[in-house]
Order: structure tokens, then C-alpha cells, then sequence
């Protein structure tokens, strides 16, 4: 693996490819939604939009074109700490790769236009009908931010944004929220590929050197937790959904510490896998939840504040949400009275058995190095994660689940179905 620093900021990393002739590009940029202030939510999402509608040399949608005649794959994602880019190409196509990646950076501002901006803006705002408003259960994460941070936190809102906000982006605003968060010095540019690590380099140096690094550095909002949750608190919702919900939700350690990495293997004990305590207790024994295939409890992850242990499970028809409800929090409390070592070896399987998947193709490897770099300093963390789970005990996590997972720290959003109208009986016929 070669690591490099620019004489403009922008990091470099390669790793060799698992699968020859491709190159995987990875740029991750240290801007997301808790970068946004009140009344300009959903910027980062926005522009991870734009940054495909056209720059300087290169016209609109060309960008997914070029990829995609080469037989590549190409995407990009938003959250709360960063906005990524990525592309696999075969190894051939990597400096048209590299220049596209450095003139939408330099040049993104020269292809603005109120026109973009509009269609852009209307993408998005469909996106959010369609994957919050309009769907089942769509606002239940929405819902958990809101009552997980107090208003005015950087990581209260989710990174889809709202409407009025939305409505409210001005042409202005969108080049200065660019100017202000896309430079090289905020980027994590990672390569994996069968090229020499100096010869990558070469490449980045060609394309990405001339870029200046940004004028100023403006800070990210305080992402303090100065109270506690003071918990339980709570969002009940009625609406057209299938069945009741109950999505609870825990304030646990930032990522990267060992507090998560606690956290993360009680997630694991609790509610992944078909060996984990919910799916066991209420798919299997009871039953009385929903068989979502294992998956009710993990975490969501965010590096400069508190992450959120969420468990979520689905009633089975005829099932209550209250009686949903009073059978998760039963199993939750459960975990403080202790676990086995069987049951913590299993938790460190399935973990390592999912982060290896994540790095096991050359796209998610970059991804991954990206990740590591951009948020914890250290590339390297990408072959070595596994190991921060060897010397937790079981009596460490169920100390932490004593401390963390109980009700002066608990969220609840709750989904109730709502009661199908009955039609009024009809009135005998007079004769």
C-alpha cells in the first residue's frame, strides 16, 4: 500500500487489486450533511447530484456515459461526515478517469447554471417522495435523528433534507457551498489497481497537482452532546403501513473508538444473524416478529458524535405493536444479566465475515480505504479492523449494555397500522 500527501493537501492511497485490469477510483470528500446549518439542509446530497450535470470541459451527464461505454461502474453516496465518488474501469481507462474526477473539482463552478440547479433540484426532491415520504416506514429514520439530537445539532437531520429547504437553494449558494468544501486538500483520492504505486502517483500528480488547495477551511458545526438522552422518549405514528413497527434506538460511542467497538459486537449478540438473541426469541420461539432474515439491531455509525445502536423489527399479523414493543425491550434487557462466550465468538464471526465481504472486490477495498483514511487517519485500519474484537470480553460488553441499553437512553418510533374505514351499514329498503 503506498500513502502520499500533495503539495496541495489532496491524500493518495493505492492497494493492489485483487482482480487484474481494473482500476478502482475511490474520492472521498470530507463534506456531509452535518456540514449543513439550519435552512440549508441537504446541500452534500444535492451536490452529489450536480457534480454529474456537466463542468468546465465536460458536458452534462458525459460523465456517466464515458464510464459506462467502458463497461465501468460508476456512482456515488452522501452521509452525515462525507460525500464519495467512485468508479471501476479497466486499468487502460484510468488517466480519463483521474482527469474527469479533477476537472469536475476545478472546474465544477464554470458548468453551474440555474438550469442544472432546477433539475437537480427537482431529482431530489422526487427521491425524497419516494424513499421517505411515500414509502412504509420511509420517516422512521428522520424521526430517530430528530430525537436522538436536539434541534439545531448538526446530525439532527437526515441527509436527504427537506422540501422548504430544498426550494429555498439559491445558484449562489450552491458555488459557494462547492468553493468551501470541495478542494484537494478535503479529499481522500484512493486507487486500486496491479500499477506500481509510483506510477499512480505520476498519474495524480498530472491531474490533481495543479488544483490549488481551498482559501479558507470553514469549521464543521459543534457536534456536542452536552445532555444526556433522558430517555424514554418517544414518536408514535398512524399510517398506511402493512404492519406495526418498532424502531428503538440507543445513543452509543463515536466510531473508531473501543466503546464502539463494544457497542458493535452487543448489536451483533443481539440482532444479527439467525443465531442472534431477537430472531431466536421472537421469529423462531414465540413467534411474533417478522423474518427479516436476521437483520433487527445494528449500528449506525458517525464519527464526531454519539453513533446509534437501532434495533427495528416488523409485527407478524395479528401481532400488536405493543406487544412487539414489550417483547424487544424484554430481550434488550436480557443482555445486561450477561452473554456467553459462544454467543461473542459467533458476534466477532459474523462482524469479520462482513467486513471481508466489504474489501473482497476492488471497488470495496477503495471504499474502504477511503473510509478509514478520511475519518481515522489510518489506511492500514482496512486489514487490520478484525483484531479490535479479539480482547473484548463478555463481561465488557455486558457492562456497556448495563450502562447504555436502557430506558433513560432509549428512542422509540412506533408504526401503527391504520384502522381500515368500515362502510356504514345500508339502510333497509322501504317498501
Amino acid at each position: 500500500m503506498g500513502q502520499y500527501t500533495l503539495d496541495n493537501g489532496l491524500r493518495l492511497v493505492t492497494a493492489p487489486a485483487s482482480t487484474g485490469r481494473v482500476a478502482a477510483v475511490n474520492l472521498w470528500y470530507g463534506v456531509g450533511s452535518r456540514h449543513e446549518v439550519p435552512g440549508r439542509t441537504g446541500f452534500a446530497h444535492l451536490f452529489e447530484h450536480l457534480m454529474f450535470q456537466g463542468s468546465g470541459n465536460v458536458v452534462k451527464g458525459e460523465h456517466f456515459e464515458v464510464v459506462e461505454r467502458l463497461g465501468g461502474d460508476i456512482n456515488a453516496s452522501t452521509s452525515t461526515d462525507r460525500t464519495n465518488y467512485y468508479e471501476t474501469v479497466p486499468e487502460h481507462a484510468l488517466d480519463l478517469i483521474l482527469w474527469l474526477e479533477a476537472d469536475r473539482l476545478s472546474t465544477l463552478r464554470d458548468g453551474m447554471t440555474q438550469e442544472v440547479l432546477d433539475n437537480q433540484r427537482d431529482v431530489v426532491k422526487n427521491e425524497r417522495r419516494q424513499r421517505y415520504d411515500n414509502q412504509p416506514y420511509g420517516t422512521a429514520l428522520e424521526r430517530i435523528l430528530r430525537l436522538a439530537y436536539p434541534e439545531g445539532h448538526p446530525y439532527h437531520h437526515p441527509t436527504i433534507g427537506s422540501m422548504a429547504d430544498l426550494d429555498a437553494a439559491d445558484l449562489d449558494y450552491v458555488k459557494s457551498f462547492h468553493k468551501a468544501h470541495y478542494g484537494p486538500d478535503n479529499c481522500v483520492l484512493t486507487v486500486v489497481s496491479d500499477l506500481d504505486p509510483e506510477d499512480v502517483l505520476a498519474r495524480v500528480e498530472r491531474f490533481f497537482g495543479p488544483i490549488p488547495a481551498r482559501d479558507t477551511r470553514p469549521e464543521a458545526p459543534d457536534a456536542a452532546l452536552p445532555a444526556p438522552l433522558g430517555g424514554p422518549v418517544r414518536d408514535a405514528v398512524t399510517e398506511t403501513v402493512p404492519a406495526a413497527g418498532v424502531f428503538a434506538g440507543f445513543r452509543v460511542a463515536p466510531y473508531g473508538t473501543r466503546d464502539f467497538d463494544v457497542m458493535h459486537l452487543a448489536s451483533a449478540v443481539l440482532g444479527q444473524g439467525q443465531g442472534s438473541r431477537l430472531y431466536r426469541a421472537l421469529v423462531v420461539d414465540r413467534p411474533i416478529a417478522a423474518d427479516d432474515g436476521g437483520a433487527a439491531a445494528d449500528i449506525l455509525s458517525f464519527r464526531y458524535t454519539d453513533s446509534l445502536l437501532l434495533v427495528n423489527m416488523l409485527a407478524r399479523e395479528g401481532v400488536s405493536g405493543d406487544e412487539l414493543e414489550t417483547a424487544m425491550r424484554e430481550e434488550i434487557a436480557k443482555l445486561a444479566t450477561g452473554i456467553t462466550e459462544e454467543e461473542l465468538d459467533r458476534a466477532r464471526a459474523v462482524l469479520e465475515r462482513d467486513h471481508l465481504q466489504s474489501i473482497s472486490s476492488p471497488a470495496g477495498l477503495a471504499d474502504a480505504i477511503g473510509s478509514a483514511t478520511q475519518l481515522l487517519g489510518d489506511p492500514e485500519l482496512v486489514f487490520t479492523w478484525p483484531e479490535r474484537w479479539v480482547d473484548i470480553t463478555a463481561e465488557e460488553v455486558r457492562s456497556a449494555v448495563e450502562r447504555l441499553l436502557v430506558d433513560d437512553n432509549l428512542l422509540v418510533v412506533r408504526f401503527d397500522p391504520q384502522a381500515a374505514e368500515t362502510s356504514p351499514e345500508p339502510e333497509p329498503a322501504v317498501s
